[in-house]
């Protein structure tokens, strides 16, 4: 059954209400099916010259042509109001006329809103350490507009190429309370980079028409990731600490290295990830904390034999976790102790250990790379060649065979 509804708009003004230069507010009455809902217009009127039958002011005086153009307009906007809403298939209410006609009904979105829609949507799908991350741009993104804009929020619609320029430039000038020195230039892409996939949210949720990173490239430099040579690696596992804390730090450390699992898995880790593989022999089975993606590790025996020590181990009895807990703050400045101790020059941190695993103790010992990008969980190889791409002494010796087959 086809439905109809009844629209229309009335102009009146209170004659009661009348200032002492006897001129009263004009108002526009909207009506959808009987239901009424007013407009005060915020233009007034001399009473003596409104003709209520016409709606209009009387006479072709400048007064009355401004005040009636005025009224023409505002009865365009309300029909054009009715129409959209029309065609958006909404259920059309005088109110809602009202909220369409006022841009009430139609919400201007901010930078916050989108930070807070951000965070409460995606909170349960990233790991806590990534959420952090995008709240550490967050901030940065607020700092900036303070900064620039002496304001503490920016609507979505007024962001644009130059917005994009001026975050990038403020980061490379930027020097936050917890660095020693200014952001570098991955950190300052990686931070714009979240801010884009934030925009880009609000894009698809139709909170913003355009995209200002259309005309952005970013600029990575290439780095190379450190890992620990075979040497310096035997240097920390011949390392007998005296003191207890150093001692569980270098076993945590070594045992990264012989499984390639990051500290946010390792500390996760229980009996239950213990399986026996498709070899019958012992497995590490889980997933990536930081992506899901799952892993299983074929236990190396020094692995397993780190395992087998701290099985009764109190630290691991009360947690019910196959190694002891330690935060990742502590577990890197202990490093730097034993990186002293060892004569490691290098800047020695907890990831350094899933690199070794990528590098020394796999590539450079012929595992191929496919190999290699399984058990670190890595959803894509080529986040494994940039580990290949280090591995000289590999390179060195395949090159050595090739000499040898042509020669």
């Amino acid at each position: 059954m086809r439905t109809s509804s009844t629209f229309s708009i009335l102009f009146w003004i209170y004659t009661q209400r009348a200032d002492k230069n006897n001129r009263s507010n004009i108002y526009a009455r909207i009506t959808v099916n009987g239901k009424k809902v007013n407009i005060s217009l915020k233009q007034k009127v001399d009473i003596d010259s409104w003709d209520s039958k016409r709606q209009k002011a009387r006479g072709n005086g400048k007064t009355s042509r401004i005040v009636n153009l005025y009224l023409d307009e505002v009865k365009s906007e309300l029909v054009q109001s009715y129409r959209d809403l029309k065609g958006e298939s909404r259920v059309v209410t005088s109110q809602l006329i009202k909220a369409r006609y006022l841009g009430e009904d139609i919400k201007i979105h901010s930078l916050k809103d989108v930070f807070k829609y951000h965070n409460d949507k995606m909170g349960n799908k990233l790991c806590a350490k990534t959420l952090c991350h995008y709240r550490t741009s967050q901030k940065y993104v607020l700092a900036f507009i303070e900064n620039e804009y002496k304001v503490s929020d920016k609507y979505l619609r007024d962001l644009d190429y130059a917005f994009v320029l001026g975050f990038e430039s403020f980061l490379r000038s930027y020097r936050p309370n917890h660095y020693q020195g200014k952001i570098g230039n991955n950190a300052v892409m990686k931070h714009i980079q979240r801010l884009r996939k934030m925009v880009t949210l609000a894009y698809h949720i139709e909170w913003i028409e355009r995209d200002p990173f259309v005309k952005f490239k970013p600029k990575l430099e290439k780095t190379e990731r450190e890992f620990l040579t075979d040497i310096e690696l035997e240097a920390i596992e011949n390392l007998q600490p005296t003191i207890e804390r150093l001692a569980v730090v270098k076993d945590l450390f070594v045992f990264s290295c012989y499984t390639g699992i990051s500290y946010a898995d390792i500390m996760k880790l229980t009996l239950d990830n213990i399986q026996m593989g498709i070899d019958g022999n012992r497995w590490l089975m889980a997933n990536r904390n930081k992506t899901g993606t799952p892993f299983k590790i074929p236990l190396l025996s020094k692995a397993d034999k780190l395992i087998l020590k701290y099985q009764n181990h109190p630290r691991t009895n009360h947690s019910e976790r196959l190694m002891p807990n330690l935060s990742n703050q502590r577990l890197n400045s202990y490093l730097k102790e034993i990186a002293d101790v060892c004569g490691i020059k290098k800047n020695l941190t907890f990831h350094m250990a899933r690199h070794t695993f990528a590098t020394t103790v796999t590539l450079s010992n012929g595992v191929p790379i496919e190999t290699v990008s399984k058990l670190l969980g890595h959803t894509k190889l080529a986040t494994t060649q940039i580990y290949a791409r280090v591995v000289e002494k590999k390179v060195s010796e395949d090159m050595k065979k090739l000499k040898s087959k042509l020669g």
